[in-house]
């Protein structure tokens, strides 16, 4: 017998758009609405809301909460404030990747993870393992929604729609939170996303959802506010260079050769995976996640070889598709490296044909820097 897809507590309102919905991670998602190159811009030039509903959210809360949660991730959660937000990589012993995270330290006896839909349960069974009679642990994913509001005009929907304290878009900084009602909606709000622009990221209760999500549509379609699917939340990441997990990093692949070094504080006392690190670190990388050009006419796809200038096969594609920012086809892959420096020229086999591309400096689009 089949699983049986689950639905978000904003199904009926993708419905009601017409979305297109597919399978995925166990849930059934709007993969687009309009289209995936009319949200992509929607995002880049205006707003656009995405439903993220399907993410994982997990409670470790008591006393030992910060010092147990530290251990099992790579970034250092004693560096940041209450009311804080961290990106961080949750390894094994061999040091490979069991998934990304955003922290989100609430107290330093009450931690929030969120974690990938498709690896709720391995997290979530990973964490209640580790932090065992030491804390309390609680899966609240299940009557948790998240909704993410991303694009230069992010802050002004929010604002049209009414926020309380209304000083939340002058104050909210990056990688902070803070509790808030948006509409009239008690939300937990982070200037967190995963689209390379600014935004936020809205927790609420499933009750909610569909009543915060109807409100900012309404106050946001004056201002070009679009619902906006998977496909172009996959495009967006990309042109960012942000990973995504079981594509560009899962649990064959560690943080160092993936890019993730900068999260990965090999300084800190002890976390699982870190013996494996530091040996990965003294023997050298062999291999690089780079970002890269297409030069030659082809597009780039998961999972495609790429080939040295001899035509053998020397890694993977991972992530790649057109840009719709840039105009240009994009991609990410490993290679070994010694063809990982910037300007190396390489071939993908694209279907059998042999493209010309060239390993390019990340992100391949980066936003204004945000005050």
């Amino acid at each position: 017998m089949a699983d049986i897809l689950r639905r978000t507590p904003l199904y009926q309102e993708h419905q009601n758009l017409k979305a297109r919905i597919v399978p995925f991670a166990g849930w059934e998602m709007p993969i687009q609405y309009k289209g995936i190159v009319a949200e992509h811009q929607a995002v880049r030039e205006r707003a656009g809301i995405f439903d993220v509903c399907h993410m994982g959210e997990l409670l470790v809360q008591g006393p030992e909460a910060e010092r147990l949660v530290n251990e099992l991730v790579t970034n250092d959660l004693s560096k940041i404030d209450n009311g804080q937000a961290m990106y961080t990589c949750c390894c094994n012993e061999q040091g490979t990747i069991l998934d990304d995270l955003i922290i989100y330290k609430r107290a330093s006896d009450d931690i929030l993870i969120v974690c990938n839909a498709s690896n709720r349960e391995k997290i979530s069974a990973h964490v209640k393992a580790f932090v065992g009679a030491q804390a309390r642990f609680e899966d609240i994913s299940d009557k948790t929604a998240l909704l993410a509001l991303q694009g230069p005009k992010a802050f002004a929907v929010l604002d049209a729609l009414g926020t309380a304290p209304q000083s939340l878009a002058s104050e909210l900084k990056p990688f902070r939170f803070q509790t808030a009602r948006v509409g009239g909606v008690e939300c937990t709000v982070a200037r967190t996303g995963y689209t390379g622009e600014d935004g936020v990221e809205l927790f609420c209760v499933n009750e909610d959802a569909p009543r915060l999500f109807s409100g900012l549509m309404k106050a946001g379609t004056p201002l070009g506010l679009e619902p906006v699917g998977l496909g172009a939340r996959d495009t967006l990441r990309l042109e960012a260079r942000l990973s995504l997990y079981g594509n560009d990093i899962d649990d064959t692949t560690n943080p160092l050769e993936a890019g993730l070094g900068w999260v990965v504080k090999l300084d800190k006392a002890s976390f699982v995976g870190k013996a494996a690190l530091l040996a990965v670190q003294a023997a050298g990388l062999r291999r690089k996640l780079v970002g890269f050009q297409m030069t030659g006419k082809g597009i780039a796809r998961h999972g495609y070889p790429l080939l040295d200038a001899s035509g053998k096969s020397v890694g993977i594609c991972t992530s790649g598709g057109p840009s719709p920012t840039l105009g240009i086809s994009i991609g990410l892959g490993y290679l070994p490296a010694d063809l990982a420096e910037i300007g190396t020229r390489f071939l993908v086999d694209c279907r059998g044909k042999s493209i010309d591309a060239v390993v390019v400096k990340t992100p391949f689009y980066k936003r204004a820097r945000v005050s």
